[in-house]
């Protein structure tokens, strides 16, 4: 498998990742990721300052993604872990560790000082993962993501 930026060509193939996820989870679809309008359009989102989203893919497939991008509605130090999202055939085998940590490499490199996520409660596997990384709960959320039905929220000091 391969890690590497998002592509035009690559738009389709994540969003339906991202929207295939939500279906098999029974997620929530309002106040998530799900109903960004941006979702359709990553690579072009993704090509602002300070912004970078990342692919895996297998057999030439796109089959997950997470991105960074500065937090809206927040100071200039603070960035977001976005849209991580894996095909429940990659889940498991280390692939959202390796994207994380390359997208707070990233972050590094831009002078964030703090990334902040926000998830869904019952995304506990997602949980573990992420304070294992260094994430901590935080009490709300912060920014504006537009993402109200998400419950969880976390920052990690980079």
């Amino acid at each position: 498998m391969l890690i590497r930026e998002i592509q035009q060509n690559d738009n389709e193939s994540i969003a339906k990742v991202i929207r295939d996820i939500f279906h098999e989870l029974d997620a929530p679809k309002v106040g998530t990721a799900y109903a960004d309008p941006i979702l359709d359009t990553l690579y072009e989102v993704y090509q602002a300052p300070r912004s970078v989203y990342y692919v895996v893919e297998k057999d030439g497939k796109v089959v997950g993604g997470c991105g960074i991008a500065p937090l809206e509605n927040a100071a200039a130090s603070v960035c977001e872990l976005q849209k991580m999202y894996f095909a429940p055939k990659i889940r498991g085998i280390g692939y959202a560790e390796k994207i994380i940590e390359k997208c707070l490499e990233y972050a590094k490199t831009q002078g964030f000082e703090i990334c902040y996520l926000e998830t869904l409660s019952f995304m506990t596997t997602a949980q573990k993962l992420y304070k294992r990384i260094g994430f901590e709960n935080i009490d709300g959320p912060m920014g504006n993501t537009g993402h109200n039905s998400c419950e969880v929220w976390m920052t990690k000091k980079l």
